[in-house]
């Protein structure tokens, strides 16, 4: 790819390199308001739903893709950086010894919470949740079951960090995500219009049995310690999924996923 719009990079000490290369850090990430995504794939997924990157870099290798030289003019049009390095770059940057060929800087969104519109759908609301993986795999799920947008509760964990974007294959640019202390939450929960259903372990009800009136806000618990009293009692039911093995709980994104369509079904 050539163009005037297209730098090339060879020295590990550029400072855009070194900047993209600081958002695998929350503080920075926090800062700057932006995050890295990886691969052609998840680039894609963006430009397709209107957003274009403030750095996107590629290797020689994806240099002539099509795709790529599309993505790169609208980056360029909006202002944007772009930027033909070398793979030992893209291995620094997205800190793997196999990278993608495409490795991009985007600004991060979040949606004010009092600008939810709830509809008719299902929302998942997550507090606390730790693991990054668990996180990128329910904005994932979210999206897949058509789900209206995610909320987080409390101290979550980042879903702009590297390893949360790469769990949502894309879909941290399609799925809305508000983010509220538990106190705000709370305050926000008595007026909303639906069934709000979480799940517990002294449940005592089935979670195929609950009543998930539209729009229904799915409420999921901390991986260790589950929800809180204060959020346990703000549902309308809590439900329970039934361990017939030796187990006795499952994995978050795993439960959340059971409950997402259960509440679609």
């Amino acid at each position: 790819m050539t163009g005037p719009s297209v730098r090339q990079i060879t020295s590990l000490a550029n400072p855009t390199v070194k900047a993209a290369r600081a958002l695998h850090l929350r503080k920075e990430r926090d800062e700057s308001g932006l995050f890295l995504a990886e691969g052609l794939k998840i680039v894609a997924e963006a430009f397709d739903l209107g957003r274009t990157p403030k750095i996107l870099m590629y290797g020689p290798d994806a240099a002539d893709h099509s795709l790529l030289k599309r993505i790169a003019a609208a980056t360029a049009t909006a202002g944007g950086e772009v930027i033909e390095v070398h793979r030992d770059i893209l291995e620094k940057v997205s800190r793997r010894d196999n990278p993608q060929t495409v490795v991009a800087v985007f600004e991060q969104v979040f949606t004010p919470l009092a600008a939810l519109q709830p509809g008719a759908g299902c929302w998942v609301a997550l507090q606390a949740v730790r693991d990054p993986g668990n996180l990128g795999t329910i904005v994932r799920t979210a999206d897949a079951a058509g789900c209206g947008g995610v909320l987080l509760v409390g101290d979550c964990c980042d879903p702009y960090s590297v390893e949360a974007v790469r769990a949502t294959m894309g879909s941290i640019f399609a799925v809305p995500l508000f983010k509220a202390t538990a106190a705000e939450f709370l305050a926000w929960r008595a007026s909303w219009p639906g069934s709000v259903v979480g799940t517990l372990l002294s449940a005592v009800t089935d979670y195929r049995a609950a009543d998930y009136r539209r729009p229904t806000l799915i409420l999921m618990g901390n991986e260790q310690a589950g929800l809180p009293p204060d959020l346990a009692a703000a549902c309308d039911v809590t439900v329970k999924i039934p361990m017939r093995g030796r187990a006795d709980s499952l994995n978050l994104s795993v439960a959340t996923g059971i409950m997402i369509y259960a509440a679609t079904a």
